[in-house]
């Protein structure tokens, strides 16, 4: 059995369960904060970071190789394509979501979800960085109507529980949810009412039913506004 090891309030431990959870995958899970000092969580992940994962004695951190082990040993439903070079597209796309634009708009997180401040230099840097990285990813993204194209893959794991908080976060701190803005439209025709997508109303996982919504993973064409799901609650 899997025990999966972490808190809601990271994107990135809700990432690896919805692996799980849409592979079906038999798991338990425990709270650990994350930059635990604890001397157990350091041996399973040495920087105090979450989520890890133990099985068969062993333990795993980093989410991305979590992923990748979960594909390799239950390799069904797969979430990668059989096809070399069509897996990398994906793993492509992952690693964009997770590196250019999530890990960018974490600077304005405090500010945006935790009480704190961002220096206006800092929103300069985001905002710069961003207006250049959202439109590189919408060069690679396909919406057709996943991420990668025709199928639900471990791209759509990553947006999903990264891709709100971008949006979320650049409309607290910035004033414009820059991602929908730079994906779909420009800010001064972009409509202000709630996308009609069926995702944007129900983008949490069941954490007591360990069941995600069946009617809400796909990605709308157009956007209004990014699902309603913040850091912990996602």
């Amino acid at each position: 059995m899997i025990t999966l090891y972490g808190m809601s309030l990271s994107n990135y431990y809700n990432k690896v369960k919805m692996v799980l959870l849409e592979k079906g995958v038999p798991f338990t899970e425990e709270t650990v904060r994350t930059g635990s000092t604890d001397e157990t969580v350091l041996q399973a992940s040495p920087l105090g970071k979450i989520p890890f994962i133990r099985v068969d004695g062993t333990s795993l951190c980093e989410s991305q190789v979590i992923a990748d082990y979960l594909e390799a040993r239950y390799p069904q439903p797969p979430l990668v394509p059989a096809d070399p070079l069509a897996a990398a597209k994906v793993r492509e796309l992952t690693a964009f979501v997770d590196q250019h634009l999530e890990l960018v708009a974490r600077d304005l997180y405090g500010q945006a979800f935790f009480g704190g401040t961002v220096s206006e230099s800092t929103q300069a840097r985001v905002r710069k960085q961003l207006t250049k990285n959202i439109p590189a990813f919408k060069r690679l993204a396909r919406f057709a109507p996943y991420l990668a194209g025709e199928t639900f893959t471990l791209a759509d794991c990553a947006g999903w529980v990264s891709l709100p908080l971008v949006g979320m976060a650049t409309k607290a701190v910035l004033g414009e949810d820059l991602l929908a803005c730079l994906l779909y439209t420009s800010c001064a025709t972009r409509t202000t009412r709630r996308s009609s997508a069926p995702w944007c109303a129900t983008s949490k996982v069941n954490s007591r039913s360990k069941r995600l919504p069946t009617t809400s993973r796909r990605w709308p064409t157009r956007c209004s506004t990014w699902p309603c799901a913040g850091p912990g609650r996602a």
